[in-house]
Parts: structure tokens; C-alpha cells; sequence
């Protein structure tokens, strides 16, 4: 997607329902003028995913795609907050997309309700700015990884279980660390929530993370986790930061030249 077009004026609603980011020292209106013209791809609508989705989607993106094949069940409930007992059997894309549209109805929210294979998710990715991850298993992260990285287009990643969750963001276009970098030196656990739990707080600090750094990616605020790990632990709540360069070995980005 092609980033040349001038992102469009903000009409004086704009101005007044965004005022809280207009106010912010080096954002103004001419980062909040180009936040309106950024689209989000959203992939995995849970615990992470309703977190993070809500405040992109207040923040005043121009769309925001969903993709989950999942149904909202009663266990669900418990942490995946734009979802409610109505909704209980109802394909998760959906029922957030509902909750959502009631958020900002100036976004244009489209919805996937089925797992996409590497051919349309290389397809889709050209039509968003950025993509986030809020996924749950490790299959799917590296997959997103390397259509990422073909695409040249962000990547900001989250995880969460137990009381543990973690937050890292690739940038193919400033040849920083990808995912393969991570899970090369640290690997994961293949566990879920059904299996191990989770404290329904914590997806929500890391979700919520996770919208933070996609909006600072978007519009080049601030300083973002290009090339580090950020660690939380919520049984004593200390954030840890971690230094994570790309690596020479890593067998995903190091067959791609982003220099």
C-alpha cells in the first residue's frame, strides 16, 4: 500500500472528538490527519485482539480488517471483553465488529471469519499499513512473520498466559530484529490459555500495549520497540526490556535484503 496520498483535513468533529491527541507535544493535528489514513489488519479477535482493537479503533484509524475463525464461548467471557453472553456461539469477528462500529463509526471495520492461508494473507496484507498479531499459537506468528517481511509492512506482536506477557514489534523497512530473531534465542511455550490460564487483566495490559505501539508505528511517534522485547511480569508487576538485534542466522529475515 502506497503511503504518497495526502491524508485528508480534519473537519472541525475531527478536531474536537481527537483533541486529546492534538493537545500532545509533536502530535497535533498533523499526526492525527494521518492517523485517519492508515488501515490496521487485526488478526485473532480474543482476550488480545478486543483489547487492542478498541483503542486503535477510537484512535480514529480509516479501517480496521479482523480475521478469527473462532466462536465466542462462555470460558471466553471471562477476559474477551467486546463480547458478552448474547454473544455465545457467534463468530468472534462479528460480535467485535458490532461492539466496535458502536466505538467509531467513522472506521471502516471489514471482518474474515476464516483462517487465511499464506496466499491470501500475502494478498490481504498490501491493502493494510501495518498488522497486528494477536494471535495464540506459533504456527500462525510465523507465519504473519514472513508475510511481513515479504510485504515490507509492520509487525507488532503480543503474547499472554498465566501471569506472563510479552510485547515485540518488527519493522522490515528499518531492517530491525523479526520474530525468527526472537523465537530463535527464547522459542515459546506451546500452551493456552485453556491449559494453563490466564488472569483476565493481563491480556488487556498487553493488548492495550500493543495499540499503543501499532498507533506510534503509524504515524512515527516517539520511540518504538524496534529491536528489543518487552517482558511483564504481573505476579510482581515489573516491566523488563530486553535488547534483541537481528540476527545472521536467523532462517526467516536473513534471506531478505531490506537494506
Amino acid at each position: 500500500m502506497s503511503d504518497t496520498k495526502e491524508p485528508a483535513q480534519l473537519t472541525h468533529s475531527q478536531a474536537m472528538r481527537y483533541s486529546r491527541h492534538i493537545m500532545l507535544s509533536g502530535f497535533d493535528l498533523e499526526k492525527q490527519e494521518l492517523l485517519l489514513s492508515k488501515k490496521v489488519l487485526l488478526i485473532g479477535v480474543g482476550g488480545l485482539g478486543c483489547a487492542a482493537a478498541q483503542y486503535i479503533v477510537a484512535s480514529g484509524v480509516a479501517g480496521i480488517t479482523l480475521v478469527d475463525d473462532d466462536i465466542v464461548d462462555e470460558s471466553n467471557l471471562q477476559r474477551q471483553i467486546l463480547h458478552n453472553e448474547s454473544n455465545i456461539g457467534e463468530n468472534k469477528c462479528t460480535s467485535a465488529k458490532r461492539k466496535l462500529a458502536m466505538l467509531n463509526s467513522s472506521t471502516n471495520i471489514t471482518v474474515i471469519e476464516r483462517r487465511l492461508d499464506t496466499s491470501a494473507l500475502d494478498k490481504i496484507i498490501k491493502n493494510h499499513h501495518i498488522v497486528v498479531d494477536c494471535c495464540d499459537n506459533l504456527a500462525t506468528r510465523n507465519q504473519l512473520n514472513l508475510a511481513c517481511l515479504k510485504a515490507n509492512k509492520p509487525l507488532v506482536s503480543g503474547a499472554a498466559i498465566r501471569m506472563e506477557g510479552q510485547i515485540f514489534s518488527m519493522q522490515p523497512a528499518k531492517h530491525s530484529a523479526c520474530y525468527g530473531c526472537l523465537s530463535r534465542h527464547f522459542g515459546e511455550q506451546q500452551l493456552s490459555c485453556s491449559e494453563a490460564g490466564v488472569l483476565s487483566p493481563l491480556v488487556g495490559v498487553i493488548g492495550a500495549m500493543q495499540a499503543l505501539e501499532t498507533l506510534k508505528i503509524l504515524v512515527d511517534f516517539g520511540q518504538t520497540l524496534s529491536n528489543k522485547l518487552m517482558l511483564f511480569d504481573a505476579m510482581s508487576m515489573q516491566w523488563q526490556t530486553l535488547n534483541l538485534n537481528r540476527s545472521a542466522k536467523c532462517q526467516t529475515c536473513s534471506v531478505f535484503d531490506l537494506k
